[in-house]
C-alpha cells in the first residue's frame, strides 16, 4: 500500500513516530550545544550588562531547546491528539523550561564547580524536570500518569536529577577556554542527546502512560504540530548560535585590531624612548633613568656619577666610508659600551654622542676604574665593512652632587669635562671642576654675543701689512677680524673663531668679512691709495661650505671691486686634505679672477704634483721656521731657501709670516723672499692706521 508523503512521515514503527523520533535528539544536541555556548561567554563577560544579556539570551534559548525536546519528544510517542492543546498548560510547561535553563546557567557559572553546588543543581533541575513533563502531558489532553504511586515520582525524580548532574558537570567543563572547539563540543553535545533521550524514554516507561489510539490522519496531525514546534526551536536556536559565532568572530576582531593597536603603541612607545638605530635608551629615558639613581643616591644608596663620552674623528670616518659604514660602526660601538656597563645605564643622544648613568656605586671614585675599562676595550680596532677602524672616545665625568644636584646639571658639566678631555689631546678622560665651568660659560657667552657682533659693530677688521723685500713697499695686507665684547672687552681671535666654527656661525662671519673688505678697497681707492691685495682667511668649515666661489663673486661684485684685489689663504693641512676637490674650486676662484695663497706651508705633506696642479699665486712660510733662523742653524736656513725656489721654478710668491726681528727680516731678503709680514714690521691696525701707513712716504721696511 501506497502512502501520501506526509501519511508516510506519519507512520509509526512501534510506538514511535519516525520523523519525530529523529527531531527530538536533532533538537536535544542542539539545546546542549547552545548551552555549551553560552556558558563561556557569561565567563568572559566583565561588564554586568553583558552578563545580563547572556542571561537572558540563554534563558530563553536553552530554555525553548528544553521544552521543545521534551514537547516532541512526547509527541513522538503519541498517536492522535483529537482533543486539542491546553495553552494556559502548555504555557506552564515552558515557563517551567525556562526556570530549568536558570538553573542550569546560574549553577555553572563559576570558576570551581563545588560538589555541594553539583550536587544541589542537579536535584534542582530533577525538581524542574517532573513539574514540566507533568504539566506537558495534562496540555496535550493525555491520560494521566500514575501519580499515586511514590515509588515510580520517585524514581523519575532520581534519573532526571542524576542525568541533570551529569549535564550540569558538562556544561562547567565546557566553560574553560580549551575546550570552547567545536571538535570537542559536537560528539558531547551528540553524547547528552542520547542520554536525554533514554532518560526521557525511561521516564514514559516508568509513568505507565497508555494513550489511545488513532488512525492516519491522526497520526499526520500529531508529526505536523511536533514538526512545527521542532522547526521553531531549531531556526531560533541556529539563528542564535548563528548570531554568537558572529558575535565571536566581531570580538575576535576587535582583539586583533586591539592587540595590533596595542603592539603599535608599544612600538610607538619603545620608538620614543630608544635609539631607533642602536636600540640604546635616549634622551627621555636617559633623564628618568637618571632621576631614578639620584633618588636613590639621596637616599644612601650610593654614589651617581654621569659619564659623556664621544667619539674622536667619527665625522671623517662618516664622510670617507659613507653614512652606512657609520651607522654600522655606531652600533658597534653601543655594543661594545654595553659590553662594560648595563645596558639600561647608557643612552645615545645624538650623532656620536653617548652618555652613561653609574650608580650604587661604592665610592666617587669607583667611577674612573669604570671609565679606564671603557678607554682601554676602546682600543681595539672595529671591522666594518671589511675595514679595519680605530675610533676613540673622549670622555667626560661628573659626579653627583658636587659637579651637579640634577639631571641636567650633571649632562652639562659632564659635556663640558668631555670637551676638556678632546682639548688635553682626546682619547682620555677629564673630571669636571668648576674651572671648566667658568670657561663653558665664557664660551657661551661669546657665541651669544657673535649673534649680534656684525650689527652692534663690536666686530671689526684690521688689516696686517706685507711688505716687499727688496723695495720696503707695502704691496698688501691680511685682513684679521678683531671683536670688542661688551662684557668680556678683547675677545681673542683664534678663541671667538673657534666658538664661531662650533657653534655655526662662521659663515655668516666669513661673509661679512669678505663684504666688509671690499667696502675697505672702495674706500681707499676713492680717497687715492694705490691698489693692494688683501689675503682673507678661510676656515675649514667655509671651505666646505656649498656656494663659496658664487658668495664671493655676488658680494664683490655688489661692491664693484676688482675680484684680483682679493686673495684669499688656507692652511696647507686644509688644502691636502681632501687635494681633488681643493683643486676644483681653486680653479673655480681663479676663473672668478680671484686669487689663492697656501698659508702655514712645511707644516703639511704637500706633494710636488698637487703644488703644481693648485697653481696659488703665493707660498706663506710658516712661523716655526721663521723662529728657528734666530737660533743660528743651519738647518731652517736651508729649508727656506728650498722652499723659496721651490716656489720660484713654479711661478710662485713667497711670503714669510711671522717676522719678529730684524735679524730675521735680513736673512729672508737675503734668501730671496718675496715678502714679509709680523709683529717687528707692523702690528694689525685699524683701517684708519693703516690708511695712514700707505700714505705716508717712503713707506720703507724698518732696517
Amino acid at each position: 500500500m501506497r502512502y501520501p508523503p506526509l501519511a508516510y512521515a506519519a507512520r509509526m514503527i512501534g510506538s514511535f513516530h519516525v520523523v519525530l523520533a529523529f527531531v527530538a535528539p536533532l533538537i536535544a544536541a542542539t539545546t546542549v550545544y547552545q548551552a555549551f555556548d553560552i556558558a563561556p561567554r557569561l565567563a568572559a563577560s566583565r561588564e554586568r550588562w553583558q552578563r545580563v544579556s547572556w542571561y537572558v539570551v540563554g534563558i530563553w534559548m536553552v530554555g525553548l531547546g528544553i521544552w521543545s525536546h521534551h514537547f516532541v519528544g512526547v509527541l513522538a510517542r503519541v498517536p492522535q491528539l483529537r482533543d486539542g492543546l491546553d495553552p494556559l498548560l502548555c504555557i506552564a510547561s515552558g515557563l517551567v523550561a525556562m526556570l530549568l535553563a536558570a538553573v542550569v546557567l546560574v549553577v555553572t557559572n563559576v570558576a570551581t564547580l563545588s560538589p555541594r553546588r553539583l550536587v544541589l543543581g542537579g536535584l534542582a533541575t530533577g525538581a524542574c524536570v517532573l513539574p514540566m513533563h507533568l504539566l506537558m502531558v495534562a496540555s496535550l489532553h493525555l491520560p494521566s500518569v500514575r501519580v499515586g504511586q511514590v515509588d515510580a515520582m520517585w524514581a523519575w525524580y532520581g534519573l532526571a536529577s542524576v542525568v541533570g548532574t551529569g549535564a550540569l558537570r558538562l556544561v562547567h567543563v565546557f566553560r574553560a577556554r580549551h575546550n570552547r572547539a567545536l571538535s570537542r563540543r559536537i560528539p558531547v553535545a551528540v553524547a547528552i542527546a542520547v542520554v536525554l533521550g533514554a532518560a526521557l524514554h525511561v521516564a514514559m516507561r516508568v509513568s505507565g502512560a497508555r494513550f489511545p489510539g488513532g488512525d492516519e490522519a491522526d497520526s499526520a496531525a500529531v508529526v505536523w504540530v511536533g514538526m512545527m514546534i521542532g522547526m521553531v526551536a531549531l531556526v531560533s536556536m541556529a539563528a542564535s548560535i548563528g548570531l554568537s559565532e558572529w558575535v565571536t568572530r566581531l570580538y575576535r576582531r576587535t582583539r586583533r585590531l586591539a592587540g595590533s593597536l596595542d603592539d603599535l603603541n608599544d612600538r610607538l612607545r619603545y620608538l620614543a624612548t630608544h635609539d631607533a638605530l642602536t636600540g640604546l635608551p635616549n634622551r627621555v629615558t636617559l633623564v628618568d633613568r637618571l632621576k631614578h639613581a639620584l633618588a636613590g643616591a639621596r637616599a644612601g644608596r650610593g654614589h651617581v656619577a654621569v659619564l659623556y663620552i664621544d667619539l674622536d674623528g667619527f665625522k671623517n670616518i662618516n664622510d670617507s666610508l659613507g653614512h652606512g659604514a657609520g651607522d654600522r660602526l655606531l652600533c658597534a660601538v653601543a655594543e661594545r659600551l654595553t659590553g662594560q656597563l648595563r645596558y639600561d645605564s647608557v643612552a645615545r643622544i645624538g650623532g656620536d654622542e653617548f652618555v652613561a648613568v653609574l650608580e650604587r656605586m661604592r665610592a666617587p671614585d669607583s667611577a674612573h676604574g669604570i671609565v679606564e675599562r671603557v678607554l682601554q676595550v676602546m682600543q681595539d680596532p672595529f671591522v666594518i665593512e671589511g675595514t679595519s677602524l680605530c675610533v676613540t672616545p673622549s670622555i667626560g665625568v661628573a659626579h653627583f652632587p658636587q659637579d651637579g644636584e640634577d639631571v641636567e646639571a650633571l649632562i652639562a658639566h659632564a659635556d663640558v669635562a668631555m670637551y676638556a678631555a678632546k682639548q688635553c689631546g682626546r682619547n682620555g678622560y677629564s673630571i669636571y671642576d668648576t674651572s671648566m665651568r667658568q670657561r663653558a660659560e665664557r664660551a657661551l657667552t661669546i657665541q651669544r654675543g657673535l649673534l649680534t657682533a656684525i650689527e652692534d659693530g663690536s666686530l671689526s677688521l684690521h688689516f696686517q701689512s706685507k711688505y716687499d723685500s727688496r723695495t720696503g713697499a707695502i704691496v698688501g695686507a691680511e685682513a684679521l677680524a678683531r671683536w670688542m665684547h661688551p662684557e668680556l672687552g678683547a675677545v681673542p681671535p683664534m678663541e671667538f673663531i673657534a666658538v664661531a666654527e662650533r657653534s655655526g656661525q662662521i659663515g655668516r662671519i666669513g661673509e661679512w668679512v669678505i663684504r666688509e673688505a671690499c667696502r675697505q678697497l672702495e674706500v681707499w681707492r676713492k680717497r687715492g691709495l694705490p691698489p693692494i691685495r688683501i689675503a682673507i682667511n678661510l676656515s675649514p668649515l667655509q671651505l666646505n661650505q656649498p656656494g663659496l666661489v658664487d658668495t664671493a663673486a655676488r658680494i664683490v661684485a655688489e661692491a664693484g671691486s676688482d675680484p684680483s684685489c682679493l686673495m684669499f689663504e688656507v692652511t696647507e693641512s686644509m688644502a691636502m686634505e681632501n687635494a681633488e676637490r681643493t683643486t676644483l674650486m681653486l680653479q673655480n676662484f681663479r676663473a672668478r679672477g680671484f686669487e689663492f695663497a697656501i698659508d702655514d706651508f712645511g707644516t703639511g705633506y704637500s706633494s710636488l704634483a698637487y703644488l703644481q696642479k693648485f697653481q696659488v699665486r703665493q707660498l706663506k712660510i710658516d712661523r716655526f721656521f721663521i723662529q728657528a733662523l734666530d737660533e743660528g742653524g743651519t738647518e731652517a736656513r736651508a729649508i727656506i731657501a728650498a722652499i723659496i725656489e721651490l716656489a720660484h721654478t713654479l711661478a710662485m710668491e713667497v711670503v714669510a709670516e711671522g717676522v719678529e726681528t730684524a735679524m730675521q727680516a735680513e736673512l729672508l731678503r737675503t734668501l730671496g723672499c718675496d715678502q714679509v709680514q709680523g709683529y717687528y714690521l707692523s702690528l694689525p691696525m685699524p683701517p684708519d692706521e693703516f690708511e695712514q701707513r700707505c700714505l705716508s712716504t717712503p713707506a720703507t721696511l724698518p732696517f
